[in-house]
């Protein structure tokens, strides 16, 4: 391993306790294929939850990864773990704002408290490397209403954010992870826009993103065009249910790994990440089973550092033209500002499903007042009630009335103005920034 060259995966495990599938045997398998391959100086792993599996891979690991964090979040933790072959100096985790609803027990990101995690790696070239870990908000699709993605949008400005101030305070910026959206979605734009985050993928598969009526084969899916998720080719997703855009391209994009230099007034004088090489890992089964290693694939990317005043050969294939060359140099001298339509989108989007949480919030506290009105109505019925035998009935009656009344005050008061404030506060921000944007502009005329 060269010291010129950051070789990066990141993988989501599907490793929760009791609901996932083959866990333990999967999570051997991925350790002992880690152990094995001694390329990587990063590591980021999503959904490996159950604190004994992340001792696994981190002793599996160790003789090249010496260093490792494993995040704590919510009730059930967040999931996320980093290793390192360089020292970790500092850590964090922010658990976003929004992640779904408490009574959705099924989806569970609000139990998880989906966030996004970062450590601050010390590398012998580019000194401070902020290296980010993250699981965006799962359920919303691309289609439907747009209050569906507004979690996941909150999410992507929270760390789109979080990247932007790593890399404004002259930290280079790798983050990695389950986005969780296709690349084309609001959410990757606002990632893209604002924290000026580059996609591995693209720069190495620049046409990946055009367009076709032809429907790739699963292979071509993954080789490519990225496709990490819902693939025929994974034994966990052949045979699934799946929506129209994972059927008509045999899968989805969902993990990335992405990069940014840090923001400096003296560009030129910095080392410059250019990607040399992306591609999708973990596409076999586990050797001996019929299964996969996960229910995604890994993705790897191998980023160059190009040191000042060095230029790539002219026979090097990877590297773009002397013009482009000289555009890296100059890429953090100018802040990446989200779009005008981008922000309306967002503002529209996030006000949709304001709307929307008022609107059930009230539901559910109506529901509340009819429990509450039974449950009188129960206690002062049952004292006049000339058939005792009925009597458990009622209680079992009063017990479910009680659970479910508590639920919808809780559900509708507690977390209905938890979600509307927490989209106001985001809404708001938007239109300061947005205000900013002109102010910026008209200066300048």
């Amino acid at each position: 391993m060269s010291d010129q060259e950051l070789t990066i995966l990141t993988l989501n495990c599907w490793g929760l306790k009791f609901v996932s599938k083959n866990r333990r045997e999967r999570v051997v398998a991925i350790a002992d294929e880690l152990s094995h391959t001694e390329e990587y100086d990063i590591i980021t792993l999503q959904e490996l939850w159950v604190y004994t599996d992340f001792e696994y891979v981190r002793e599996s690991v160790a003789k090249y990864l010496p260093y490792a964090k494993f995040f704590y979040s919510g009730a059930l933790g967040a999931g996320l773990a980093i290793f390192s072959r360089f020292p970790i100096v500092a850590t964090e985790i922010q658990p976003y704002s929004l992640n779904g609803a408490p009574i959705d027990v099924a989806g569970g990101d609000w139990f998880v408290g989906k966030a996004a995690a970062s450590v601050i790696i010390v590398h012998p070239i580019l000194k401070e490397v902020q290296v980010f870990n993250t699981h965006l908000y799962a359920k919303g699709g691309e289609d439907g209403p747009e209050h569906n993605r507004a979690h996941r949008l909150v999410n992507a400005w929270e760390f789109a954010k979080l990247a932007r101030r790593a890399a404004e305070l002259g930290r280079y910026v790798i983050a990695a992870g389950d986005f969780n959206s296709i690349p084309t979605t609001l959410p990757m734009t606002v990632i893209r826009e604002h924290a000026d985050l580059k996609d591995s993928w693209l720069v190495t598969h620049p046409f990946s993103n055009t367009p076709s009526d032809v429907t790739p084969s699963p292979q071509e899916a993954i080789d490519d065009f990225g496709v990490t998720a819902d693939s025929p080719i994974n034994s966990y997703s052949a045979g699934k249910g799946l929506d129209a855009t994972a059927r008509r391209f045999c899968g989805k994009r969902l993990d990335y790994i992405f990069y940014r230099q840090p923001h400096s007034y003296n560009p030129a004088e910095l080392p410059v990440l250019h990607c040399k090489e992306s591609r999708v890992m973990f596409t076999h089964e586990v050797p001996g089973t019929p299964f996969s290693y996960s229910d995604h694939f890994g993705l790897k990317s191998v980023l160059q550092i190009q040191t000042p005043g060095a230029l790539p050969s002219s026979s090097d294939a990877v590297f773009p033209s002397e013009s482009q060359t000289a555009a890296w140099s100059t890429q953090s001298s100018e802040p990446s500002e989200i779009s005008q339509a981008c922000i309306t989108k967002m503002t529209q989007a996030l006000s949709s499903c304001y709307r929307f949480s008022k609107s059930r919030a009230q539901k559910e506290l109506a529901l509340f007042v009819l429990c509450l009105m039974l449950l009188i109505t129960i206690a002062v019925a049952s004292t006049w009630f000339p058939y005792p035998w009925l009597n458990p009935i009622f209680i079992v009656f009063a017990v479910f009335l009680t659970w479910l009344g508590t639920t919808m005050l809780y559900e509708g008061y507690v977390y209905g103005q938890w979600e509307c404030n927490a989209l106001m506060n985001v809404v708001e921000e938007l239109e300061v920034y947005a205000q900013g944007l002109e102010l910026q502009s008209s200066r300048y005329q």
